[in-house]
């Protein structure tokens, strides 16, 4: 590379970069997601704007390379088994949006007066929607095990799926072309060899991070993570899939080997980076002028696409099984044209079945939804509050093979636990109260895990929480307390709104995943909030402390401490802390501790007097359990043997002395004598 085209590239990254902090920050004043603001830096410095950039190659292809390592963690983010959790939003709701897409959008196209080809052509680059931009929304918001950050998944992966028939199926429609049975056959084996690399990859992929993760180099781990992400999207683009597809499965891959958070770890800052030029390459494609010219058109194209796209995914999903509120987040969500409608417009447009007037119309139109679902992200839940009544009229018919919601009155209860959300936290609270003998009812709105709970004969009760006659369904006016365990923030408020409207008395107690909400929570009515990470810092806390033998009264008493008034201590370190001065007394205090003597324990065969503990470490023995004999206050000629059990006491250290000292292995451990 040449001076002068080194000096090129650096000022267009230069003004680019220059750009991008302005307009981000203009749009973190105006609140905006900051993909708005990359999307905006592009339109600005692109070629239509201020024409900063007019070789968009170069941007185009870093922005590629970030589509494929936001995938590649998205996959490590989700895994295999959840993605297997998946496979009715993936099969059922995936199939029907993909093929109501096609059909609206092409039998609008043909209202319009466009030709089937033209219309088919047009329906296929209406039904991708956008994998990068809904997955990163959903991420940022902590949505992705949402109920509807679920179905979105499920749908957009079958969507990614359907690239490649879409792109065969291209040649087909050309007057007088079509796929010769070699081309078909050439499919044929693509797909077989797709299997095969998958399969030889995930039996791969652990040992080749094991290797890697032994030489204990970062870089060297760092590309192999890189390697493996970058790796497998050429070899399924070499197949005919697609590259994102590639990265996503090998994320799926590694996340089935325990180096997933440290391959996030490495990846993460690369990511973030290429993935913010995808944004910004989008938004150069646009044409100001010609948009500006042709507003009443882009204006009509956009009403028309995002009809469609809400439509065909609130019909999807609803057939999965999910409620009203799912129907509507979902829908909202996946109501823009996707990364990959460019490659099947840009096809189209190499075969001739798209016409030039229409290519410009057409990514304009992308540009715009995609600019737009930020917002409709953030208002679906709004309309989700307000919908769901007319949305049930219209869609009217039972979901799924959902038979119905309540239970029939002959089980119903008094006194019993309200669990709402039925996964891995609901389902380990609900076998924990089945073995306590505790009564319960669940609510979940996810219609697999309903169907499977019912065949297990579980007291679960379908439908949507924020719902009040759902919740009244449960017997929550009857309830004793209830448990609300679902992913959605929004509709946790929601529900903890009604709960408390039709049962005052009730104990409320929330899981939340973020901080932030704690607050939320706690105002719409929640008398405990269980944060997560707040949990884990006081799981490890617990356990340096046992390390150091402090009394468990004394543990649980500094527990109650960290998580009293919301985990204030936690959230505002700078408080004055009780904490602290509480254990380093403990530290400092004495303590008791019941240490076995161990077979090949130097203590074994000695009697109290030789062992002499107390000279050695400073600790007593105040009693000995022998089998299921205890004998306090032992005399000096008292001999121990295997399993005996030592109650000692003695300060922290002490204790710590002696069990160096009953250690079968303690160095400076007394002699057995005779």
């Amino acid at each position: 590379m040449t001076g002068s085209a080194v000096s090129t590239l650096l000022a267009q990254a230069t003004l680019l970069l220059g750009a991008a902090v302005v307009v981000l920050l203009a749009s973190h004043r105006l609140r905006l997601p900051p993909v708005v603001g990359l999307l905006l830096t592009g339109m600005l410095i692109g070629p239509s704007g201020l024409g900063w950039i007019s070789d968009l190659r170069r941007v185009e292809t870093s922005a590629e390379i970030g589509v494929l390592l936001l995938l590649f963690t998205i996959g490590i983010e989700v895994s295999l088994g959840e993605l297997r959790d998946l496979a009715r939003p993936f099969r059922v709701g995936g199939s029907i949006q993909t093929a109501a897409s096609i059909a609206l959008a092409a039998g609008l196209a043909l209202a319009f007066g466009r030709s089937w080809r033209e219309a088919l052509v047009l329906g296929f680059v209406a039904a991708p929607s956008s994998t990068a931009v809904v997955l990163k929304l959903y991420r940022d918001r902590g949505e992705l095990r949402s109920p509807h950050g679920r179905s979105a998944l499920g749908i957009l992966v079958f969507q990614d799926v359907m690239l490649v028939p879409m792109l065969v199926a291209l040649p087909l429609l050309v007057p007088g072309g079509g796929v010769s049975p070699g081309r078909l056959l050439q499919l044929g084996a693509a797909t077989l060899a797709g299997a095969a690399l998958f399969a030889a990859a995930r039996w791969l992929l652990p040992h080749l991070l094991e290797r890697v993760a032994r030489t204990r180099i970062r870089e060297v781990f760092l590309f192999g993570a890189l390697f493996t992400c970058l790796g497998l999207s050429w070899a399924s683009e070499a197949l005919g899939f697609t590259l994102g597809l590639g990265a996503f499965v090998a994320g799926l891959l590694v996340a089935e080997s325990g180096y997933r958070s440290q391959v996030i770890a490495d990846v993460e800052p690369f990511r973030d980076l290429f993935a913010s030029l995808f944004f910004v390459s989008i938004g150069m494609l646009v044409d100001l002028g010609a948009t500006a010219r042709r507003l009443p058109e882009v204006a009509t194209f956009v009403v028309l696409l995002l009809a469609v796209k809400l439509v065909a995914t609130a019909v999807a999903v609803r057939r999965v099984g999910y409620p009203a509120r799912t129907v509507t987040q979902t829908s909202f969500a996946l109501a823009q044209i996707g990364e990959f409608s460019f490659v099947i417009a840009a096809s189209a447009g190499v075969l001739g079945l798209l016409s030039g007037e229409l290519q410009p119309l057409v990514i304009t139109t992308a540009v715009v939804s995609l600019l737009a679902t930020p917002g409709l992200v953030a208002i679906a839940p709004w309309v989700a509050d307000r919908l769901p009544g007319p949305l049930d009229r219209l869609l009217a018919g039972r979901p799924g093979r959902i038979p119905g919601t309540a239970l029939p009155p002959s089980r119903e209860v008094r006194d019993h636990v309200v669990v709402v959300g039925f996964g891995a936290g609901g389902q380990t609270l609900a076998k924990v109260l089945l073995e306590a003998g505790v009564r319960y009812r669940v609510v979940e709105a996810d219609a697999e895990i309903v169907e499977s709970g019912w065949r297990r004969e579980e007291p679960i009760v379908y439908g949507d929480a924020t719902r009040p006659e759902i919740l009244r369904a449960a017997g929550l006016a009857t309830a004793r307390l209830a448990v609300l365990a679902i992913s959605d923030p929004e509709a946790t408020r929601r529900a903890l709104v009604h709960a408390r409207a039709i049962a005052p008395h009730i104990h409320l107690l929330v899981r939340t995943r973020r901080i932030a909400e704690i607050e939320a929570l706690r105002a719409a009515g929640a008398d405990e909030v269980i944060a997560e990470e707040f949990e884990s810092s006081i799981e490890m806390f617990t356990r340096v402390l046992e390390a150091y033998h402090v009394p468990r009264n004394i543990i649980r008493a500094q527990t109650r401490v960290l998580r009293g008034e919301g985990y204030e201590m936690l959230r505002a370190p700078g408080i004055p802390g009780r904490v602290s001065g509480a254990v380093l007394a403990a530290l400092a205090a004495g303590t008791t501790e019941v240490v076995r003597v161990e077979a090949g324990s130097p203590a074994c065969g000695l009697t109290l007097g030789e062992l002499d503990l107390r000279r050695r470490s400073g600790a007593t023995v105040i009693a000995v359990v022998r089998g299921e004999r205890s004998q306090p206050n032992p005399a000096a000629d008292f001999r121990l043997a295997p399993g005996d059990d030592l109650v000692l006491v003695g300060s922290h250290a002490e204790i710590e002395a002696a069990l160096v000292e009953l250690e079968p292995t303690a160095p400076g451990a007394p002699e057995v004598s005779t």
